[in-house]
C-alpha cells in the first residue's frame, strides 16, 4: 500500500480507501479492527465461494502495511488501527462510482436472488438485511460486498461441528429473501459446483499470518466445516424456505 486515502466511517471496522503500488484503490480491511484477522478470514473465504460459485464479487488482494503508511494521518483512532494492522492485511477492489442497492429500485430476479441467499445460509452470513445490504450495484450489475460477519462460530468458540448442523434463522431478515425462488435449484447445482477439490483450493488460500501458528489445523476447520454444512444444505434451504414462506 502506497498512500491512504480515507477512511469509511460508515463501516464498523473502520476500512479505509487506500492506493496501492498497482496504482489501483482498494478498501482495505484491517487485521487490527475490532474482530481481527478472523473477520479477513470469513471475507476472504466467504468472497472466493461466491465467485467460484459465479457470484460477482470485487477482486480481494493481500495487502502489507509497513510502519510507515499513514504516518501523516492526524486522527489519533485511525494511527492507532494502522499501528495495530501493520502486516499482512486484504484489500478489496474499490468500485468507484458505485451506488447501494436498494431492494425498492433495483431488481433482481430470482434465480440471482435464489444464489445468493443460498450462498448466505451456507456461510451463515448475517449481514444481508435491508438495513445493510452488502450489495452494490456496479455498471448495471450486482455486486456482493463485506462478508466479515459470516462463519461467526469462529468468533465465539462454538463447535463448528454442531454448527454446520444447524439451520440459519436468520435468513428470514435476507433482503432478497422474497425473491428467492429457486433455492433447491440452486443447491443442486451449487452441491456439484463445490467439490471436495474446490472448497480445499480455497482454504489453502488463507495465510499462515492470519492463522495464530495453528495453520494446518485452523484451515481442516474450515473445510470440514464447509464440506459438512454443504452435506446437509437441506437444513439451511429448508429454513430458508420456511421463512420465505411466512413473508409472502
Amino acid at each position: 500500500m502506497t498512500r491512504y486515502v480515507t477512511p469509511l466511517r460508515e463501516g464498523g471496522s473502520l476500512p479505509a480507501i487506500v492506493e496501492a503500488d498497482d496504482e489501483f484503490l482498494y478498501v482495505l480491511k484491517f487485521r487490527g479492527a475490532g474482530q481481527g484477522v478472523k473477520a479477513l478470514i470469513a471475507e476472504l473465504i466467504a468472497g472466493e465461494l461466491a465467485r467460484t460459485l459465479g457470484l460477482r464479487v470485487p477482486e480481494l488482494v493481500f495487502a502489507t502495511l509497513d510502519e510507515a503508511f499513514g504516518r501523516s494521518e492526524p486522527d489519533e483512532e485511525i494511527q492507532d488501527l494502522l499501528r495495530a494492522s501493520e502486516g499482512l492485511n486484504l484489500g478489496v477492489h474499490y468500485l468507484s462510482g458505485a451506488v447501494t442497492f436498494d431492494p425498492v429500485i433495483n431488481d433482481v430476479d430470482a434465480r440471482m436472488a435464489s444464489w445468493i441467499v443460498w450462498l448466505d445460509g451456507l456461510i451463515m452470513n448475517v449481514d444481508r438485511t435491508a438495513r445493510n445490504t452488502n450489495l452494490l450495484m456496479w455498471h448495471r450489475q450486482l455486486w456482493l460486498i463485506d462478508h466479515g460477519a459470516s462463519f461467526y462460530f469462529h468468533h465465539s468458540g462454538l463447535d463448528w461441528r454442531e454448527q454446520s448442523q444447524r439451520p440459519f434463522t436468520q435468513i428470514k431478515e435476507h433482503v432478497l429473501l422474497p425473491k428467492a425462488t429457486e433455492l433447491e435449484t440452486v443447491d443442486a447445482e451449487a452441491r456439484r459446483i463445490l467439490t471436495p477439490e474446490r472448497i480445499q483450493a480455497i482454504v489453502s488460500l488463507l495465510p499462515d499470518a492470519w492463522l495464530e501458528g495453528e495453520t494446518d489445523d485452523s484451515r481442516l476447520v474450515y473445510r470440514q466445516f464447509l464440506e459438512a454444512r454443504l452435506a446437509a444444505s437441506e437444513i439451511f434451504v429448508q429454513e430458508a424456505q420456511n421463512a420465505r414462506n411466512a413473508l409472502v
